[in-house]
């Protein structure tokens, strides 16, 4: 009798630990875990880009006035275990990228207007798609290209590891390509925000 109870007495305490662990998991009222947040002073999320991002150089001739600077940039909440970050725009309408900024230090939180400059020290750059040198090169939208207004994603990415990418010289150095390559199976958290860009705006 007393084997008995002693067995209903383990079976009750096993039942009692699985309902209270299963109750802790699906408590509503624990808190989530935050999540990586990127925001800008330089325009407004969903809004229309400045000229001061914008290429506007010899180079496009559909745009003057352009800066070509990268814009402000600055994240909260980078997941544990986070080694570098990854800055990228990418022209969605155009699947152009513009940007590739990697091997972000994990203590950074911003980017200062301009960080894409080359020779930058903010972090290591791929060739962008308009292949001018490892740098931001802004958006240059010709005028009779459908739909009107572009639109470009910015990202920050968090990354397990820093990155040592390759390349095939001469002719061929890293572009974005090969970043969004080599950063397969190493993102833990990401966060956008977007812009538009015509030269009818």
């Amino acid at each position: 009798m007393k084997k008995y109870l002693a067995c209903m007495f383990l079976a009750l305490a096993l039942v009692s630990a699985a309902l209270s662990q299963s109750t802790d998991q699906s408590d509503p009222t624990a808190a989530a875990p935050l999540k990586l947040r990127l925001s800008t002073t330089t325009f407004t999320n969903g809004g229309t880009l400045p000229l001061t991002m914008v290429l506007g150089s010899d180079f496009c001739s559909f745009v003057s006035g352009g800066g070509d600077q990268s814009p402000e940039l600055s994240w909260v909440n980078a997941p544990a275990g986070t080694k570098s970050f990854v800055v990228t725009m990418f022209d969605v309408t155009a699947g152009f990228t513009h940007w590739g900024m990697y091997n972000i230090p994990a203590a950074t939180t911003k980017l200062p207007e301009g960080a894409g400059a080359a020779g930058s020290k903010f972090g290591l750059q791929v060739f962008n798609d308009f292949f001018l040198g490892p740098e931001y090169d802004g958006p240059c939208p010709p005028n009779n290209f459908t739909p009107t207004n572009h639109e470009y994603l910015i990202t920050v990415y968090a990354l397990d590891t820093n990155l040592h990418l390759t390349a095939s010289p001469p002719n061929f150095p890293a572009g974005a390509e090969t970043l969004y390559r080599f950063m397969i199976g190493h993102v833990l958290d990401r966060s956008s925000i977007d812009g538009f860009f015509s030269t009818a705006n």
